[in-house]
């Protein structure tokens, strides 16, 4: 496939995913998902600016000399690395989740970071739920319906994701 029809695949489904979810009646569940922060922006300023203080303080001994280029260029790459590797955890962690239930719809809308976002929909009452243990992901949480399967909550524990599925199940019999 080339990227002209992927593109026209994609704009299909999400004008058929608001078309079938821009309804006058209000949803029986609706649940916005994200991935958990342990790292707040302010405990973010206070690793780099600790680690700083930590790689200075050694470096002290050896102004003057050449020696302190030696060790001051991997210290401020390794510095470079941590900055780096905590922003991209926090661009990854702004994947969310948007679960919306109707009596004669389910809706799943994915928005992703780093690409297009997702959309899915079917019929609740079709709506099958797996959990499955993989090896990178313990409790991974499908569904199936609508000619596709997804994962839902990848992001979550498998606690949360167990809890999920049976708020979600709880809804539909409810609907």
């Amino acid at each position: 496939m080339n990227s002209h029809t992927e593109l026209e695949k994609a704009e299909a489904e999400a004008l058929a995913f608001f078309a079938a979810t821009d309804r006058s009646d209000p949803p029986l569940f609706k649940q916005v998902i994200r991935p958990h922060r342990s790292l707040p922006i302010r405990g973010f300023v206070w690793i780099i600016g600790i680690t700083c203080i930590g790689f200075l303080i050694p470096l002290l001994a050896f102004i003057g000399s050449k020696v302190l280029w030696g060790l001051l260029i991997p210290s401020c790459s390794t510095l470079f690395a941590l900055w780096y590797f905590i922003q991209r955890s926090y661009r990854d962690g702004e994947i969310t989740e948007i679960i919306t239930l109707w009596p004669d719809l389910l809706a799943i809308h994915r928005v992703n970071p780093k690409g297009r976002d997702q959309y899915w929909q079917a019929n609740p009452h079709w709506v099958q739920f797996h959990i499955k243990d993989t090896t990178k992901i313990e409790g991974y949480l499908t569904l199936t319906g609508g000619n596709r399967e997804i994962e839902l909550g990848a992001f979550l524990t498998p606690a949360q994701r167990l809890d999920l599925r049976r708020q979600l199940e709880k809804a539909i019999r409810l609907g």
